[in-house]
């Protein structure tokens, strides 16, 4: 299980098991439908949201949705939906989003994420005299961008494919990502990881030829990227190669 702790040269044996259940429960083509409609949604999905989305009953789709959440894979929340309050409203319907956890399992054991820790933190600590080092990074970066985003098709594409989950802003107009692949680096050095992360958004669409401008915005959504159509242009994300 992954989390927003450090974590030490080791596991727990717990944390293993619980990763291998969760990815049991993901098994089940139903449960796995589930969670990556819930996932897909800014927001939180409903019961009766989810059933009707894909074709279940309501009791179906309440059974492997709570068994997502027992396995942590989702997080719960009661609300009451519609505009009326106080009583005679109806009883808060039970919400579900996706959970922040995150579940990796490799046989035999590896450690990736704490080489990454390390390499940051490595970065970070040795301040000033690194700054060849990060502006390798940075450049890097984007050169990996520029070639993962050249047989991409669309800027949409090449994000999603690098985990970045691309999304329409409808209030605040562009594309905003629904994930950071880099989040619990960026928890923790997140100067650093949201220097990679603009210049790895930039080479995508430069390697996509998307006509946009891509702009760090800490609040933009799951990442601190945001990346806006140039003007006169279609959203970032619908524009193709051109």
């Amino acid at each position: 299980m992954a989390d927003d702790e450090p974590h030490g040269p080791a596991r727990e044996p717990g944390e293993r098991a619980g990763d291998l259940a969760a990815l049991a429960a993901l098994e089940d083509p139903t449960r796995r439908a589930l969670y990556e409609l819930v996932s897909a949604r800014p927001g939180s999905t409903s019961r009766d949201d989810a059933a009707a989305a894909l074709g279940l009953s309501r009791s179906t789709a309440a059974f492997h949705l709570d068994r997502l959440a027992r396995e942590g894979l989702l997080a719960v929340e009661f609300r009451r939906l519609g505009e009326r309050t106080g009583p005679g409203s109806g009883r808060p319907a039970k919400l579900y989003r996706r959970a922040p956890r995150e579940v990796s399992v490799s046989v035999p054991e590896r450690r990736y994420e704490l080489a990454g820790e390390l390499l940051a933190l490595a970065v970070e600590e040795a301040g000033p005299p690194a700054a060849p080092v990060r502006a390798a990074l940075r450049r890097v970066a984007r050169e990996t961008g520029r070639a993962g985003g050249a047989g991409a098709g669309s800027l949409d594409a090449a994000l999603a494919a690098a985990g970045y989950e691309p999304r329409a802003d409808e209030e605040g107009g562009g594309t905003v990502m629904g994930n950071c692949p880099f989040h619990r680096l960026a928890r923790r050095h997140t100067a650093l990881v949201c220097e990679l992360n603009r210049e790895l958004v930039e080479g995508l669409a430069e390697g996509t030829e998307a006509a946009c401008t891509v702009r760090t915005d800490p609040g933009a959504g799951g990442c601190c990227v945001r990346v806006l159509p140039a003007a006169g242009e279609q959203p970032a994300g619908d524009a193709g190669p051109s």
